[in-house]
């Protein structure tokens, strides 16, 4: 028997494969097109764009395949059974950046606002799965008016899913949460479970209670803007890692820190060819860096001078200035640096700057991302402040994180490395595989002057002349107890650095730690300090 023609009994064009096609095609060429031009046009007058416009900036052009496009709630009441708009508010779908497979959901603020119902959420916790399932990692491009009020608890279990996915994704997929509209309440814990929160000023806005309950309860008046805006969580809270101008920025940016994450632990990170002479001689590092340890200097020039090409994208950059997270590639491998900014109060630690480079020392260690600190670090920041809110446990956040990675680990030591400070930030005691200096590093208990009156008070008193003993004994302690070959003779150095010399050894040590094994522990997990 012949295939019945088009347009012939059973096979009309109404009802026929063709038609049916045709049909198909139409309703979802309607559903990318969203709910009406009002809603788009209104999204726009915001300085917004729609959820399908980002999610082409961020993937590779035509790699988008969408999941659960016709997908539709099934909750009545409140007037939920009159409306059921296809996608339910939030696209899902998965593309590549890079030509590498990345997870993505948006929320589609014209649908219900972008708030998560049952349905809504049940495609989110599909692809965390598939993510998961597939070692890629997960974006999330948040614009969402927290949970669908009208379909009340329901709507709170599907974050209770969120929440639980994120937990266990974490250190297996990179996830990062970009912040593109309102995020309140319960809804801003997934993004703060997240490895990388990135926001757009005057657009959007992260808090658990808004403006107006702070003002019941406190009494005290404050703007979207002013208690959760993009700049707030980027200096004062250091909630968001990174905050932009716009949204196409913004997502450029996403791209490219995916292009210097692996796709997930099991992975390193992608390579690229190297052009940047591995062996290229750093002078420049001979005048950057003053041998006076109490004349302050930009560590970002020592960190551009020694990476490739001098890129680098810093994590955190305005939150606790005072030490410097970045990711970099030298000899064309990812790398991630931690490193004093004596800019900042010195390059001291303090609290602030202890969790900062904490959790980017974990997130390296998560993802085979090697370490590299730059040292120069007078000591934590002393203070009633700092005791009361809990220094003690808090910079511990950084020794326990160091002393758990299992990365390769490569310190260098430029100049001051005092006290506890010294120990902390990556040093041989606690696991660095290698550990070099220059040679106007100062590694010492504490400096020459306050260590000279402590260990002299009573030789110093009883001087004729105080202040002139006092000199004496501080160049006697340094020439004896500081100088720059003092912990090189006693085998805490691997060697000290000619600093034009700086960027081939390093090179050459991580190439050489390419193939690091180390074991820990069988354990269920550690018990960090909170």
């Amino acid at each position: 028997m012949s295939p019945r023609e088009p347009g012939t009994p059973g096979n009309t064009p109404a009802t026929g494969i063709h038609g049916r096609a045709a049909a198909l095609r139409a309703l979802k060429d309607e559903i990318a097109q969203g709910p009406d031009e009002k809603s788009t046009a209104a999204q726009h007058a915001k300085g917004k764009l729609t959820a399908r416009e980002r999610i082409a900036l961020l993937l590779d052009e035509g790699s988008f395949h969408e999941a659960e496009q016709l997908r539709r709630h099934r909750a009545t009441g409140f007037g939920l059974e009159d409306k059921k708009p296809h996608t339910d508010g939030v696209i899902t779908g998965w593309g590549t950046v890079h030509g590498r497979t990345v997870f993505v959901y948006a929320h589609d603020f014209r649908i219900f606002g972008g708030a998560l119902g049952e349905a809504h959420a049940e495609k989110i916790h599909r692809i965390m799965d598939r993510a998961v399932a597939a070692g890629a990692p997960l974006v999330s491009l948040n614009d969402g008016a927290g949970a669908r009020i009208q379909e009340g608890v329901t709507a709170l279990a599907g974050y209770g899913g969120i929440f639980t996915r994120n937990a266990r994704a974490s250190g297996v997929i990179p996830q990062i949460s970009v912040m593109l509209g309102p995020c309140a309440g319960g809804a801003a814990y997934s993004p703060a479970l997240t490895d990388f929160v990135f926001m757009v000023r005057e657009t959007s806005q992260m808090f658990i209670t808004g403006p107006d309950v702070v003002q019941a309860v406190t009494g005290e008046r404050v703007s979207l803007g002013g208690l959760g805006g993009a700049d707030v969580h980027a200096e004062v809270s250091g909630v968001a890692h990174f905050a932009y101008d716009d949204e196409e920025t913004c997502l450029e940016e996403v791209r490219y820190l995916l292009s210097l994450l692996p796709r997930n632990n099991r992975e390193t990170p992608p390579a690229v060819p190297l052009e940047d002479p591995a062996d290229r001689s750093c002078e420049a590092l001979l005048d950057l860096v003053p041998a006076d340890g109490n004349r302050p200097y930009d560590m970002r020039r020592v960190v551009e001078e020694l990476v490739d090409d001098g890129e680098f994208l810093e994590i955190h950059e305005r939150w606790a200035a005072n030490v410097i997270c970045a990711l970099a590639r030298l000899g064309g491998q990812v790398v991630g640096i931690v490193a004093n900014q004596p800019l900042v109060q010195a390059g001291v630690l303090d609290i602030d700057a202890s969790e900062k480079a904490a959790r980017f020392v974990q997130m390296c260690d998560a993802f085979n991302i090697p370490l590299v600190t730059l040292v120069d670090v007078p000591g934590f920041l002393p203070g009633v402040a700092q005791e009361h809110n809990g220094i003690i446990r808090r910079g511990a956040k950084l020794l326990y994180a160091y002393c758990n990675a299992t990365v390769p680990r490569i310190s260098l030591i430029l100049r001051k490395a005092y006290g506890g400070a010294y120990i902390v930030m990556d040093s041989r005691s606690v696991g660095a595989d290698l550990s070099y200096a220059w040679p106007t590093n100062e590694i010492a208990v504490m400096g020459a002057e306050g260590a000279a009156n402590v260990i002299f008070r009573r030789r110093i008193k009883a001087a004729d002349d105080p202040d002139a003993t006092r000199r004496q004994l501080v160049k006697e302690y340094q020439a004896e107890l500081m100088h720059p070959y003092y912990a090189a003779e006693r085998g805490l150095l691997d060697d000290v650095l000619d600093p034009a010399d700086t960027r081939r050894v390093l090179v050459e040590s991580l190439r050489m730690l390419r193939t690091k094994h180390a074991d820990l522990a069988a354990r269920k997990h550690g018990n960090p300090p909170q």
